[in-house]
C-alpha cells in the first residue's frame, strides 16, 4: 500500500481520498479514528476543560447526570450519555451497560462476574460490570 501527503493549496480545504478496492476493517477503523473527537468539553463546577478522548477511562450516567472518569479526576459533562456515545462510537468506546460507556484502551483484563456478566478492570485498577446484553459487543471487540 501506498501512502501519499499532500499540502493543499492555501484557500483549499483539507480532505482525505481513500483509493482501495475493497474497504478492509484496517481502512475501517482508520476511517474510524479520523471521525472521531479528538477532545470532549467537560466541567467540575463552572470551570471548563477540554478534556483528550484518549485520557477518558469511562463515561456513566447516574441520576441523569453525566460524569466523565479520567486517571486523576471526575468530570462532569453537559451532554447525554448517548450523545457522548454517538460522538465517540467511532473510537475506542463501547457500551457495556446502560450506564456505561468505556474506553477499551484502558481496559487491562475482562473476567467472568457472574449472571452471565463480566467484569473489566482498567488499568487505572477501578472495576466496572459489563451487563449480560452487552457481553457480545465486548467478545467481538476483544475476539473472545
Amino acid at each position: 500500500m501506498k501512502i501519499i501527503i499532500q499540502e493543499p493549496p492555501q484557500n483549499e480545504e483539507e480532505s482525505i481520498i481513500f483509493n482501495v478496492r475493497c474497504i478492509s476493517d484496517n481502512i475501517s477503523r482508520a476511517i474510524n479514528l479520523i471521525k472521531s473527537p479528538d477532545c470532549l468539553t467537560v466541567y467540575i463546577n463552572e470551570e471548563a476543560f477540554m478534556l483528550s478522548v484518549t485520557d477518558i477511562f469511562y463515561v456513566e450516567s447516574v441520576d441523569l447526570k453525566t460524569f466523565v472518569y479520567a486517571q486523576k479526576a471526575v468530570y462532569r459533562s453537559k451532554l447525554k450519555l448517548y450523545e457522548i456515545e454517538e460522538a465517540l462510537s467511532t473510537g475506542d468506546f463501547i457500551r457495556i451497560s446502560k450506564q456505561v460507556i468505556v474506553n477499551v484502551k484502558k481496559i487491562k483484563s475482562v473476567s467472568p462476574a457472574g449472571d452471565s456478566r463480566f467484569q473489566a478492570v482498567l488499568v487505572n485498577g477501578e472495576r466496572v460490570i459489563i451487563s449480560r446484553q452487552y457481553v457480545p459487543i465486548l467478545k467481538q471487540r476483544f475476539g473472545l
